[in-house]
């Protein structure tokens, strides 16, 4: 039998459950869940459908990890959150590569103004350039709503640690937006 997300599967009109209970427990954790970590990932990427595609990979691998999770909530926003990180950083590796290609100049049909850097940088832009042991504490505790000790069992440090990364976090934030002002 191949995984699929949902249990449920329509056969001449009537829903038929699958008897497999880890479907069954993913589908319970799906409805409940899925339409709030699709909304956040379409916000942290800027993408609604991209948000929906992350929320759902997610998913797809909660579905092959289900033994080894303890709480799926958390979980999922921590995968989600590394997905997202992972789009970052090739989004990052595409622009460099245009802009070698370009080799620093715009289209000639594309000639404007330089803008205004307080427009260009956004607390999305300021959270994408922290540095990754910081990043996704951040990502979990302000944009997911996950308690200090969730964040810290979904990154494996202490909740010492974790508060810590959000102080820092906090600092850096604050300095870059401040310089863009």
């Amino acid at each position: 039998m191949t995984a699929v997300l949902t249990p449920a599967r329509a056969i001449g009109g009537h829903v038929q459950r699958s008897a497999d209970p880890v479907e069954g427990a993913v589908h319970e954790v799906f409805v409940a869940h899925y339409p709030r970590l699709a909304g956040w990932a379409g916000h942290l990427v800027g993408d609604r459908d991209l948000g929906h595609d992350v929320a759902t990979e997610a998913f797809t691998r909660l579905l092959s990890h289900w033994q080894h999770v303890d709480d799926p909530r958390p979980w999922l926003y921590a995968t989600a959150g590394n997905i997202v990180r992972d789009h970052w950083r090739k989004r990052g590796r595409e622009a460099r590569a245009y802009e070698r290609i370009q080799g620093g100049q715009p289209r000639p049909d594309q000639a404007w103004p330089a803008p205004d850097q307080a427009q260009l940088l956004s607390v999305r832009e300021a959270v994408e350039a922290l540095p990754d042991r910081l990043r996704l504490p951040v990502l979990l505790f302000y944009f997911a709503d996950l308690s200090v000790a969730e964040v810290a069992r979904q990154v494996g440090r202490s909740e010492g640690a974790v508060k810590r990364d959000l102080y820092d976090a906090r600092a850096r934030l604050a300095t870059t937006l401040e310089e863009a002002r």
